[in-house]
């Protein structure tokens, strides 16, 4: 059985801004559901403040939990942040730390969101109001003293926010494979970092991955994996500048999942970026994502 987490008020009607479209989580739910797999969906909680509070500002989240963001950060967002946008940006990384419970109890479970790597201490950027990623990382790394998460960031962009907001944690390794001259232009210093040139397709990025991968996860020898699976990689991404197919994204997914259950790792993922004039393509290519890390995972989708 394939365990996603979806929440209802991930996706905001109203809010669109440029290329980031709220809609896209139920696209990919309703695409999830036309293909026929069997699956159970498992709804989040907001995760408490506190914990938000141990990556970002308590000024800044006050911002964000009463929709009282001043412009300057709404422009470094990319979208206003309503009253709906907060109730979302509280429900994301709630359905990433959902995710990794499961994920320890089936091997891999996936937020159907999430993923927001480019959020800072004290504003969100890049489409990323609150980072789901870091902030799971450091409450289950304070939960459980003996763990450590590695996060895989495998957006086209830089994992900038998650690689500075765990930079002082030790249980917590970082690992961004992404597009050398794509967002952020200022690169922040990730535990690893692999930045790619434009274009380059299937057989040489799934080379790097196989050379770097495995060898980062055996040096950090982690409890757990959360992923950012982000499809930018995509040829055909409207901000991707990489040249990787849908048959090479399935294998990059299907690589990770293999690295990860070789060792005996629960993984969990989120979904990332994606943009295009196709809002239909994209949740196509976040599903697959989903499936081909299921199936890595042995798990019967039906």
């Amino acid at each position: 059985m394939l365990h996603v987490v979806h929440h209802s008020d991930y996706v905001v009607a109203a809010a669109r801004s440029g290329s980031f479209r709220f809609d896209k989580y139920q696209l990919v739910m309703n695409e999830l559901r036309d293909s026929g797999v069997t699956y159970t969906v498992h709804v989040p909680q907001p995760m408490p403040r506190e914990w938000i509070e141990t990556c970002h500002d308590p000024a800044y989240v006050a911002e964000v939990l009463t929709a009282a963001v001043p412009p300057d950060k709404e422009r470094r967002i990319g979208f206003a942040v309503t009253a709906a946008v907060a109730r979302r940006a509280a429900l994301t990384p709630g359905g990433t730390w959902l995710a990794a419970k499961l994920a320890v109890e089936h091997g891999f479970a996936a937020n159907m969101a999430g993923g927001s790597h480019h959020a800072l201490y004290d504003t969100g950027a890049g489409y990323c109001v609150f980072n789901d990623l870091a902030i799971v990382a450091r409450r289950w790394v304070a939960e459980d003293p003996s763990a450590h998460v590695l996060i895989v960031d495998l957006d086209v962009h830089q994992g900038d926010g998650t690689a500075i907001l765990t930079a002082d944690c030790a249980a917590i390794t970082t690992f961004s494979l992404h597009g050398e001259h794509n967002f952020p232009r200022q690169k922040a210093r990730s535990s690893h970092d692999i930045a790619l040139p434009d274009g380059i397709g299937d057989d040489d990025y799934l080379a790097v991955l196989a050379e770097h991968l495995p060898a980062v996860i055996d040096r950090a020898r982690p409890s757990l994996i959360l992923y950012q699976a982000g499809v930018d990689p995509h040829r055909e991404d409207k901000f991707g500048r990489l040249g990787l197919s849908d048959e090479g994204l399935i294998a990059r997914d299907r690589s990770v999942m293999d690295a990860a259950r070789e060792r005996g790792l629960p993984l969990a993922s989120t979904l990332g970026g994606g943009y295009g004039a196709d809002p239909h393509r994209i949740a196509q290519r976040h599903v697959a994502t989903t499936l081909a890390l299921a199936a890595a995972n042995k798990v019967s989708t039906g």
